[in-house]
């Protein structure tokens, strides 16, 4: 038998289970096994054989029954004796074989082939010590069929102890414990046991109709004479089928763990109307040959066809499965709130937590440092990725931290590196995925790269994969707005200049607006001219999260890549299916107390003597996983990163109390630091059944790691320990780590992740958060185009949930805050007059149709309601920077890129993910999209429209950082946003700095988008001026002049450009409402926008 490569056990995919003969052994210690009770068919009927017994066995914290007749174990011991026959009769074999070479005649001797070779494909072992362990004598199974010779009333309990002492004999003998025919009896598999993948359920052989040729299927299982009375034909394969509480798994036999196909479990159709048939995930199916058993598991857009031997085999395995999809309230094949494929997390203490990040320096630094801690795996997916983009700045010092060196550092220690790129069309885009898969796939074999979705078999050619995911070892994931690519690196400070470059090396000096790459052969050459044109600067939030929403998340990118293979790839050997890890249903879930007594269950388990052991993969970073609680919930974190550096790169801004405000917000401004696994953490406890009503939790939850909003006085002693202490008037970029409650939502089709129905739960989930806000709504987005209701190009109905709660503000007579930040332009190139820039103005009509134009805007039906009041409820805004391009050089300025989407209400909630709020994003039937919403179960004491309020303290920390690096507020001026809604914070501080940044810029730049320019002639007029004037500038008039001209007394006076941008606070300006106000911006016929789809616009 030729040697095959041996992959760990935790690994999700594999050559196979053997090396040099040897298979991987599935029990590491041996199991136990009791007689729970006798059963026979007919009371009058005293044969021993008819007998059933329900058996219960347990392995670690695993358990699970079994109902067997005693025909079957006596089948169980003549097939243990025929492979210790068929191993001598092999071994005699080899030593005739032996002396028949000695003398010289080996060669022209052929070794005879049993050809009634065991029916699961099993290999005999040539070892002689192996041979003796594995033999059971007869003797032992002779009392089985001695209760006959007794009474009728003794047959039962003679009966039990006759089978468990027979039990006792096989399963006392580790060699017989780990033999195939044992372990076929068993009903386990090399997947029963690991922990990641949740409790032990069904298992066993099944015949499959039409399997697809994944990596790894053997055609040799086509062939199967023998099976189901013989009547099988090579469409046909014999499987080992192994079902899990989120899946069902395809295996070649039970020692392999590679996948010849999977089913991972989506929520299943509603029933049609009252009355209507209920849809399951297994069904029996009604065949013309009566002979024939068979089921259909159908899931998404995948079925199988599925035999077994029998009827009672059919109706055990569909009652199994069902149960594993729909028994649980909370469970995958039921949609949750909002509609979502994902319940809520975190509503009791299993270790969900959350963390933000500003801007690319923080969530970079972050993403690099979980990368380096990598143990098992990294799943990675994006709308662009660029594999020579730095994590770290400068670039020059940190060369290891580019994102392709990274990749090939830990794939080289083994970690299995997953990467799932969108494929563009061409033609529209030029982030050159094809370049980028090239590139990753040239790092090393452990790094697997597709590109999805292939345009002209799917029909996609309008919507793209658009989710902004790194998950790493299923502990933490990292979502949000930034995809990792060139432009999205950026600070607080928000730099237009960088010559000589030292930040931004080569084509990630970035400026869509001006110009995209048009080569990628040499990515750090230049695109744009550094001494005459300015960086678009980049504003983005990102959240990494841990515990459930992270396996949640996880399982999101399995499901998105198993559907890519299954359409692209469906033969590639390279390019395995994923199996989804498992995170168990809280008791709650299932109808208990939320309110867990750990302690006590920990007291019952040492007093029963309860010992819950490791059996998790050598490739997984943890030493246990719990199956009903996480780890993370005993304060783990995630891998790679100093314990202490959290606390330590925290700084506290004290809030004032002049309003009996108390409490401090801890926001990091220093390079982000997640804090590392605990290796040494044991595990006290794991759920032995997921289903049994007996539930036992046992596992110790410890106090979560505090990192944030916290007495000031530790946060203190934490910085002045610190080497790194953080100076007191940064901004915070990092916030605290904070327990959750959180839920993740998404939109997905049929077409983007083969689910069987939309879902648009990010589009749920803000239109519910907007209708129950009390006080206030703050919403950061690249785009802002949504519809009212009646509206019938727009069907997104975000801006009508927006509409109505301001107007039942309104009628109530209470303060309610609507605060809008997008981009002041589309991030496309092209001036706004130019001809090449259609979809600069689509995009810009859209949204101005949404805020401002026409009937269908929000300004214009609150204006005609509330007259000039309106904007006291609701106001939109951009941010603006402005710098030297280098030493000595033009003062320029540019909009800061706002492509965050987030949205803060009640400074309780948090809603953060890659979604924009368009059409494109929200629909669920376009672009594929992810995020979670976040609610706070940790306060502080603030105050909301001038009265006591609890804060939630991730929310409150989130919102106060982005307003203080709006508002170039220090730390000791925090206090003063502390209330959102209150007059001296949102009239006398935001909208007035807004109002005085917009007035310098446009008496300095003259800069584009500004409210005086209401048409494209007024347009061209302004640009022709300064271009004469200035000799050059930028496509958006970005360049100032050497000196202001004013005329005062008469007299023309000359004024240094910094004098009047030095009194610049932040970066917040108004948006420009009456821009481009008398014209229409649609594309017209000579544009090749003209015939695209308006749908891609919006």
């Amino acid at each position: 038998m030729s040697s095959e490569k041996l992959i760990s056990k935790g690994a999700v995919h594999s050559d196979s289970f053997r090396q040099c003969g040897e298979m991987v052994p599935i029990f590491e210690e041996l199991p136990v096994a009791t007689i729970v009770s006798v059963s026979r068919p007919d009371t009058g009927d005293i044969s021993p054989m008819l007998l059933s017994y329900t058996i219960e066995f347990q392995y670690k914290q695993f358990k699970w029954r079994l109902l067997k007749k005693a025909s079957q174990v006596l089948y169980l011991h003549f097939a243990l004796k025929k492979r210790a026959i068929i191993e001598e009769f092999h071994e005699k074999q080899e030593q005739v074989k032996e002396w028949l070479h000695s003398i010289g005649i080996a060669d022209q001797t052929a070794v005879v082939e049993d050809d009634d070779e065991p029916d699961d494909g099993a290999v005999p072992l040539h070892n002689e010590d192996s041979v003796r362990n594995r033999n059971v004598p007869s003797r032992a199974a002779l009392p089985i069929i001695r209760p006959a010779l007794g009474g009728q009333q003794s047959i039962s309990d003679l009966a039990k102890v006759a089978m468990q002492g027979y039990l006792n004999h096989f399963l006392g003998n580790m060699d017989l414990v780990n033999c195939r025919e044992v372990c076929k009896f068993l009903e386990v598999s090399q997947l029963s046991f690991l922990q990641e993948y949740g409790p032990k359920l069904k298992e066993g052989y099944v015949m499959v109709k039409h399997l697809p040729k994944f990596s790894g299927a053997n055609s040799d299982v086509a062939s199967c004479a023998g099976f189901c009375l013989g009547y099988c034909s090579n469409n046909w394969q014999k499987v080992w089928a192994v079902l899990k509480p989120g899946f069902l798994a395809l295996l070649d036999d039970p020692f392999d763990t590679e996948l010849l196909d999977i089913i991972v479990f989506n929520a299943l159709p509603p029933s049609k109307g009252n009355g209507g048939s209920e849809n399951y995930l297994a069904s029996q199916i009604k065949e013309r040959n009566p002979l024939r058993y068979t089921f259909r598991v159908a899931s998404g857009n995948q079925s199988l066809r599925i035999r077994t031997t029998s009827n009672a085999k059919v109706k055990d395995w569909v009652t199994a499965i069902n149960d594993a999809g729909l028994r649980p309230h909370e469970g995958w094949c039921h949609p949750h709130r909002f509609g979502s494929f994902a319940p809520p997390r975190g509503l009791t203490d299993d270790g969900s937590q959350a963390q933000w990040f500003i801007d690319g320096e923080a969530a970079f630094e972050a993403i690099a440092s979980s990368i380096e801690g990598a143990k098992s795996e990294i799943f990675i997916t994006g709308w662009w990725l660029c594999p020579e983009l730095y994590l770290r700045r400068p670039f020059s010092s940190n060369s290891s931290s580019r994102l392709d060196a990274l990749l090939e550092a830990k794939a080289k220690q083994g970690v299995q590196i997953y990467i799932l790129l969108y494929k563009e069309v061409s033609l529209a885009l030029k982030i050159n995925s094809s370049y980028s898969k090239k590139k990753l796939s040239n790092i090393h074999e452990n790094v697997r790269v597709m590109r999805y979705p292939d345009r002209f078999p799917t029909g996609i050619y309008l919507w793209s994969h658009h989710e902004k995911l790194v998950i790493v070892d299923y502990q933490i994931c990292y979502i949000g707005g930034l995809d990792l690519c060139f432009g999205r690196y950026d600070t607080v400070e928000h730099k237009v200049g960088d010559c000589p470059p030292s930040v931004w090396p080569g084509k990630d000096y970035y400026n869509p607006r001006e110009s995209e790459p048009n080569s990628w052969e040499d990515v750090m050459k230049d695109e744009l001219e550094r001494e005459k044109v300015p960086r678009m600067p980049w504003h983005d939030v990102h959240c990494a999260l841990w515990g459930p929403p992270c396996r949640d998340i996880a399982r999101h990118f399995v499901q998105r890549w198993n559907h890519a293979k299954r359409n692209k790839a469906p033969n590639e050997q390279a390019l395995p299916l994923l199996m989804p890890q498992h995170h168990m249903v809280i008791p709650h879930y299932m109808g208990r107390s939320r309110e867990i007594d750990i302690e006590k269950r920990k007291v019952e388990e040492t007093q029963n003597g309860i010992q819950r052991e490791n059996s998790f993969s050598s490739l997984t970073p943890l030493e246990n996983i719990p199956l009903l609680l996480p780890q993370e919930a005993d304060g783990l974190e995630p891998p790679g990163v100093d314990q202490k550096l959290s606390a330590q790169q925290m700084h506290h801004y004290p809030v004032d109390q002049p309003n009996g405000i108390s409490g401090s917000v801890s926001l990091s401004s220093r390079k982000p630091k997640v804090e590392a696994l605990d290796p040494d953490t044991q595990m006290n406890g794991l759920m032995d059944d997921l289903y049994s009503m007996d539930l036992e939790i046992g596992t110790n939850i410890n106090s979560v790691a505090q990192s944030g909003l916290t007495a000031s006085n530790e946060w203190s002693e934490s910085s002045e320990e610190s080497d790194h202490a953080v100076a007191a008037d940064d901004c915070g970029q990092t916030g605290p780590r904070t327990a959750c409650k959180c839920q993740v939502i998404r939109s997905v089709s049929q077409w983007s992740a083969g689910t069987s129905q939309t879902e648009e739960s990010i589009h749920n989930a803000y239109c519910s958060l907007i209708e129950k806000a009390e006080h206030f709504v703050y919403i950061e987005n690249q785009f802002f185009i949504s519809g009212l209701s009646g509206d019938e190009t727009i069907q997104n109905r975000i801006l009508e949930v927006l509409y109505r709660r301001i107007v039942l503000a309104h009628k109530e007579q209470k303060c309610f805050r609507v605060i809008v930040v997008m981009p002041l332009l589309p991030g496309f190139q092209g001036g706004v007059d130019d001809y090449g820039a259609a979809t600069v103005r689509a995009i810009m009509h859209w949204q101005y149709r949404t805020i401002s134009w026409e009937k269908y805007s929000i300004l214009h039906k609150l204006e005609v309601l509330l007259g000039p009041k309106t904007h006291d409820y609701i106001s939109f805004y951009g941010l603006r920077t402005y710098g030297k391009l280098f030493e000595g050089g033009p003062l320029s300025t540019s909009q800061v890129y706002v492509h965050s989407k987030v949205m803060i209400v009640d400074d309780r909630v948090a809603l953060i993910g890659s979604s924009n709020i368009n059409d494109r994003s929200l629909l669920g039937s376009r672009d594929s999209e992810i995020g979670v919403v976040i609610e706070d179960k940790e306060f502080l004491e603030s105050s909301m429209a001038g009265q006591p309020w609890k804060a939630g303290k991730f929310s409150y920390s989130l919102r106060c950082s982005l307003w203080s690096e709006h508002l170039g507020l220090h730390a000791g001026e925090i206090n003063q946003i502390s209330d959102p809604v209150s007059d001296s914070t949102y009239t006398e501080l935001w909208l007035a700095t807004a109002k005085e940044n917009s007035i310098i810029y446009q008496d300095v730049f003259s800069c584009i988008p500004n409210d005086s320019i209401n048409s494209r002639a007024a347009l061209r007029e302004s640009m022709a001026f300064w271009k004469e004037k200035l000799g050059h500038t930028t496509i958006d008039l970005g360049i100032a002049p050497k000196k202001l001209e004013s005329r005062e007394n008469g007299e023309i006076k000359e004024t240094d450009p910094m004098e009047r941008l030095k009194h610049i606070r932040g970066h917040l300006v108004s948006f420009p409402l009456e821009f481009m106000n008398q014209e229409d911006l649609r594309p017209v016929f000579n544009e090749s926008e003209f015939y695209t789809s308006p749908q891609v616009f919006m």
